[in-house]
C-alpha cells in the first residue's frame, strides 16, 4: 500500500472517532500520523522492511502495528470493524469545509442527514437554520462548504500529484527504448492543484514504453492503450495520460502539450504572421510545409524570436511580451534557498527537536533556519508559555554554540488577537531573531476589520514577517476576507515581509500576490511550516510558486546570507 492509502485509511478513523465524541487525543494522534505519511519523502514500506517504523516521530507501538498489519494484508480490522458503527456517509459530510463532527452528529440526529446529497437538499430548502446552535449564517456557510467541496473533486493537490508523477517518470525513464521523458500540462506548470498528469515521452519504440505504463503499481482503471497514447487511472481517482512521439518532435510536443492554452494561441498568432504553423509536431513554413523547427523547446520559441519562456510563466500574464523585450525574470531557483524560515519543534506541535531539525536542514544544504512553534494562546498547538518562550531561547543559544557552519535563528509564530494586539509582549518579542506574526482564530472577520488586524500587526517593530496572509486552506478553507493589495502596501510602508509558506495545503501567498509583492518592492519569506523534518521537502513547491509569481533571487528574503539575513532583520 501507497503511503497516501494509509494516510486516508488512518483519516478515515480519525473522523469517525470524532463524530463519536471520542478521545481528542486519540484523534490528535491520528491526524499527526496522516499529515506525517503524506509528507514522508520514502515509501513507509521501505521504513517497514528495515525494522524503523517506530522510529518516525508520532508511531507508538500501536499505531506501528496497524501500519505493518496494513501492509502485509491491505485491510486493518480495527477501521472495518470502525466502520460498522457510523454510516458510511458520515464520514463523507467531514469534507465539507464549515463542518465538523458535532455538526454531522446534530444533523444525523435532528433531521437524519447522512450523505451530502442529503445535506444539499436540506440546505437549499432552509432546514438547517432552526436546529440548535445553527441560524441562518450557519446555512449559509456550509452552503459554501459544497460548493467548495464540489470544486475540490476531481483535482489533486500540487504536492500529491507531483510525487506520483516523478515516480512514474523514474520508471518510465530508466528504459532503453525513452530516449526523453518530462512532464507536460498543468503540473509541469507547477499549478497549485491539478486535473490530471501529462507525461511526454521520445521513443521510436512505443509499444514496450505503453505495455510498462499500463502495468505500473497502483493502477486501478486501463481506458485507453495505443502506440501514441494510453491513459490509466491511479490511486485517488487520477487519471494518467501518456504520449508518445518521434524524438525530433519531443521540444514542438512539450510545448505544446505544456500549454497553458491562452499562451499557445498567443504563439500560434506570433507565427500566423510571420507564415508559419506551430502544432505539436514542429514549427512548419505555411507555403513549403517545410518544418523549421521542433526538436527542442528552446528552438521553438527562438524561430519566433522570443527568449525561452520557463513552463511556470506560461499562463497569457505578459510573459510572451517580456520574451519579445528580452526582460524575463531570471527565476529564482531552489539552490539559491539558503534556508527554512518556518519551523515547527516538539516544543509546540512538532515531531522533532530542535536539534534533529537543524542536522535535517544543514543536510539540505541551509545554513540557517528559523524555529518559530505557536505561542501561548494556541493550546491546541501547545502554544508555548512565557517561560517556556524563554527557556526555548536559552536551549536555541545553547545548540548554536555547538553547530559549526549553521545557525538556527530563535523565533516564534505569535497570534494576531482579534483586535490586532500579539500574544507576547515587546519585551519578549525583541530577545527573538525573528518573529512570524499570523492569524488561526476570528476568521469571520469582516474585509475592513480583519485587513485592520494584520496591518496592525505590521506596525510593530519587532514584527518581520506575516505568516500565509490569506488563510486559505486548498479544498478545505476560503481565504479569510483581507485585502491583500493593502496588505502589500502596508508591508512596503512598515518594512515586513510577507510569508509565501509552502505547505502544499496553503502555498500562501499564491502566485498572483507574490507578484504584487514583487511589483511594490516587498520581500517573500519562504518557509515549509514543516512540523517535522520530513516537511522540510516542500520547499521546491514554494519555490515553483515563487517563480509562478515571476519572483527572482533578489525578491526572496531567504536567499540572503546569514549575515545579510541577520542585517536585514536587525535593520
Amino acid at each position: 500500500m501507497r503511503n497516501s492509502e494509509i494516510a486516508q485509511i488512518f483519516q478515515d478513523i480519525a473522523d469517525i472517532l470524532e463524530i463519536k465524541g471520542e478521545n481528542p487525543f486519540r484523534v490528535r494522534a491520528y491526524h499527526k500520523i496522516v499529515r506525517i505519511l503524506e509528507t514522508l519523502p520514502e515509501e513507509i514500506e521501505k521504513v517497514c522492511q528495515r525494522g524503523e517504523l517506530r522510529n518516525i516521530p508520532g508511531v507508538g507501538e500501536g499505531l506501528a502495528k496497524k501500519i505493518e498489519e496494513l501492509l502485509a494484508t491491505g485491510k486493518l480490522a480495527y477501521y472495518e470493524d470502525l466502520k460498522k458503527q457510523v454510516p458510511s456517509g458520515l464520514v463523507e459530510l467531514l469534507a465539507i469545509p464549515e463542518i465538523g463532527p458535532k455538526t454531522v452528529s446534530l444533523l444525523y440526529k435532528e433531521l437524519g442527514i447522512n450523505n451530502v446529497r442529503e445535506l444539499e437538499k436540506a440546505v437549499k430548502e432552509h432546514r438547517l437554520k432552526d436546529l440548535p446552535g445553527m441560524g441562518p449564517k450557519t446555512e449559509e456557510n456550509i452552503r459554501r462548504g459544497i460548493e467548495l467541496l464540489k470544486k475540490k473533486q476531481g483535482r489533486m493537490l500540487l504536492g500529491r500529484a507531483y510525487p506520483l508523477a516523478q515516480s512514474i517518470i523514474e520508471r518510465l525513464g530508466g528504459l532503453p527504448e525513452v530516449d526523453r521523458i518530462s512532464l507536460a500540462g498543468s503540473l509541469r506548470r507547477m499549478r497549485e492543484t491539478i486535473g490530471d498528469i501529462d507525461i511526454l515521452v521520445a521513443s521510436r519504440k512505443p509499444r514496450r514504453v505503453m505495455q510498462v505504463f499500463t502495468e505500473l503499481p497502483g493502477v486501478t482503471e486501463i481506458l485507453s492503450i495505443g502506440e501514441t497514447k494510453s491513459s490509466i487511472i491511479m490511486e485517488e481517482n487520477l487519471q494518467v495520460d501518456v504520449r508518445v512521439v518521434e524524438p525530433d518532435s519531443f521540444g514542438a510536443a512539450l510545448q505544446y502539450f505544456t500549454g497553458s492554452k491562452p499562451h499557445n494561441i498567443k504563439l500560434r498568432e506570433i507565427a500566423n504572421k510571420r507564415g508559419l504553423k506551430i502544432n505539436e509536431y514542429g514549427v512548419f513554413e505555411i507555403k513549403s510545409g517545410e518544418k523549421i523547427s521542433g526538436q527542442t523547446e528552446e528552438e521553438v520559441y527562438a524561430t519566433l524570436d522570443l527568449s525561452y519562456i520557463p513552463p511556470e510563466l506560461r499562463e497569457e500574464r505578459g510573459e510572451i511580451e517580456a520574451a519579445q523585450e528580452g526582460k524575463l525574470p531570471h527565476l529564482v531557483e531552489l539552490r539559491d534557498i539558503q534556508g527554512d524560515l518556518h519551523v515547527h519543534s516538539r516544543w509546540s506541535d512538532g515531531s522533532d527537536s530542535i536539534r534533529e531539525l537543524a542536522e535535517a536542514a544543514g543536510k539540505r544544504g541551509y545554513r540557517y533556519m528559523a524555529v518559530c512553534d505557536h505561542s501561548q494562546s494556541l493550546k491546541v498547538a501547545g502554544g508555548l508559555s512565557v517561560d517556556e518562550r524563554w527557556k526555548q531561547i536559552e536551549e536555541i543559544r545553547k545548540i548554536n554554540k555547538e553547530l559549526k557552519n549553521f545557525r538556527v535563528l530563535a523565533g516564534a509564530e505569535v497570534d494576531i488577537h482579534s483586535d490586532g494586539s500579539l500574544d507576547y509582549e515587546d519585551e519578549l518579542l525583541k530577545e527573538l531573531d525573528i518573529v512570524i506574526a499570523a492569524i488561526h482564530s476570528g476568521f469571520k472577520q469582516n474585509r475592513e476589520i480583519m485587513t485592520g488586524r494584520v496591518v496592525r500587526a505590521m506596525e510593530n517593530r519587532f514584527v518581520h514577517i506575516i505568516a500565509h496572509p490569506t488563510g486559505r486552506l486548498l479544498h478545505e478553507r476560503e481565504p479569510y476576507q483581507v485585502d491583500v493589495e493593502t496588505l502589500v502596501r502596508e508591508a512596503r510602508r512598515t518594512g515586513t515581509f510577507l510569508e509565501l509558506n509552502a505547505f502544499p495545503e496553503r502555498l500562501d501567498l499564491n502566485d498572483i500576490h507574490c507578484r504584487q509583492a514583487k511589483e511594490a518592492g516587498v520581500m517573500v519569506a519562504l518557509g515549509t511550516d514543516a512540523h517535522h523534518q520530513g516537511q522540510m521537502e516542500m520547499m521546491p513547491y514554494g519555490v515553483a510558486t515563487a517563480r509562478r509569481g515571476w519572483l527572482e533571487k533578489k525578491d526572496i528574503l531567504n536567499t540572503l546570507s546569514l549575515k545579510d539575513l541577520l542585517k536585514r532583520l536587525k535593520g
